[in-house]
């Protein structure tokens, strides 16, 4: 990976080489930009326009935003348009696509994507090797356990993609399928390996292929709170 920084690029931050930063990308304060960073990279449409005459990625990416205070791993891909908050933290390996927009104090782990215009609220936590399509909506302070995997199509491969909704403080377990459409109401929880093929209430804990309401968020913090004082 050769290095190059963007001469239209605001770079408040530190950034590692060899990274590629393009446009009018902007770096805010404190922020660390790791080695193998690529940031800003265009969008198909004007890799298609372009790709028969020569394309200088730099002149057509509009770059990005990235606040004060993040963290951008190896290896990760950030696209034009995008827009990361203040005291996020991005794993290795992460792919963001135009269009996103990542709230404050967020975090996303090694190897997941954001496949599409996807928008998280403030303090998400997203484990490693999840999958959020075009379309995914987000709220604050959300969990979102490894290997989870959101959808958007109901008939693929169809012309309607439909985005799923989080609301905000749910828990999504590890492994998770949720079905194009659905949402996740406030403060529900969704347990491992559950396939949610319909909204899920808000306070709701739903279990199993397909999930279904098990218990309630009081019943279920009782629940944690005694395994965790007394295994």
């Amino acid at each position: 990976m050769e290095e190059f920084i963007s001469k239209k690029a605001v770079i408040r931050g530190k950034v590692l080489k060899p990274a590629v930063i393009l446009g009018r990308t902007i770096v805010g304060d404190y922020t660390i930009i790791d080695r193998f960073v690529y940031i800003g990279y265009p969008v198909r449409g004007k890799l298609m326009e372009f790709r028969d005459k020569g394309v200088d990625l730099d002149e057509v990416s509009d770059g990005a935003k990235i606040g004060s205070r993040c963290i951008v791993r190896s290896h990760s891909i950030i696209y034009e348009n995008v827009e990361i908050g203040d005291g996020v933290e991005i794993g290795h390996g992460v792919l963001i696509r135009e269009g996103s927009k990542i709230g404050d104090n967020s975090s996303i782990g090694s190897f997941s994507q954001l496949d599409g215009k996807v928008e998280l609220g403030s303090n998400v936590n997203i484990q490693s090797n999840v999958y959020l399509p075009h379309l995914t909506k987000i709220g604050d302070g959300v969990f979102i356990g490894p290997g989870t995997i959101v959808t958007n199509d109901l008939y693929p491969v169809s012309r309607r993609l439909v985005g799923v909704r989080i609301e905000d403080e749910a828990v999504i377990g590890a492994g998770v399928i949720l079905r194009a459409g659905v949402e996740i109401g406030r403060r529900a929880v969704v347990a491992a390996g559950a396939i949610v093929t319909r909204n899920v209430p808000a306070e709701a804990v739903v279990v199993g292929a397909p999930a279904r309401i098990a218990m309630n968020r009081r019943e279920y913090e009782a629940k944690k709170r005694l395994y965790e004082e007394h295994g």
